[in-house]
């Protein structure tokens, strides 16, 4: 994926949880998780990218 392509993916992801509002959005990016998920179809890659996507985050 090129840097254009992450920029247009990262820019309909934050409108649409805007579109969806605050109180949504945790359950958007929850099923957006699960079908990624799906899709990785790898346990090892999904698990590094759940520790790679909470380092350095607030406990």
């Amino acid at each position: 994926m090129t840097d254009r392509d992450l920029d247009l993916v990262y820019t309909r992801l934050c409108r649409i949880m805007t579109e969806l509002g605050e109180p949504t959005t945790s359950l958007f990016l929850a099923r957006f998780a699960m079908l990624a998920i799906d899709k990785i179809d790898d346990p090892a890659v999904a698990l590094n990218l759940i520790d790679d996507a909470s380092e350095g985050l607030p406990e």
